[in-house]
């Protein structure tokens, strides 16, 4: 048997995951600085849920895995975070608002592989939901910039 990884993965060796949790590290103490909670999703989702988002949009769900389990419920790996937030919010009425949220986490695709375009990837996201006017925008932009200062960018 040849030893050889899933199309479209890759491998992070010591050297360079090391470089990846201090980016990590470093967005996540922003993100907290900033009063942002952390957020932490499936990575199976509903099929239908997935599908909602793109409601008669091919293109996405074209790339989406999708499989049925035992129960033969049809499932998908999460290809972006944002539909599961909007799934938590829908799901979590009592939810303080504004929530502030962050989530940091593997997204996959099953689109057409190239040089640097993966089937699975990270995906960083900060929301604000249930806020008014652009108070909440300008925030979200105050956040980039302090998180690319803490980077050295």
């Amino acid at each position: 048997m040849k030893l050889e990884r899933s199309r479209g993965t890759r491998d992070f060796l010591p050297e360079e995951q090391i470089v990846r949790d201090g980016i990590v590290r470093t967005l996540t103490e922003t993100f907290e600085l900033f009063g942002f909670s952390p957020l932490e999703t499936p990575i199976i989702e509903r099929f239908d849920i997935l599908s909602s988002k793109y409601a008669g949009g091919d293109e996405i769900l074209k790339e989406t895995f999708q499989f049925e389990d035992q129960g033969e419920r049809e499932l998908g790996l999460r290809y972006d975070l944002t539909v599961p937030f909007a799934r938590v919010v829908g799901m979590n009425p009592q939810l303080k608002m504004p929530f502030k949220r962050y989530q940091i986490g593997p997204v996959f695709r099953d689109g057409p592989v190239s040089l640097a375009r993966y089937r699975q990837f990270t995906q960083c996201d900060v929301d604000i939901v249930g806020a008014k006017g652009m108070l909440a925008e300008a925030e979200l932009i105050a956040i980039t910039s302090t998180a690319f200062k803490r980077m050295g960018f």
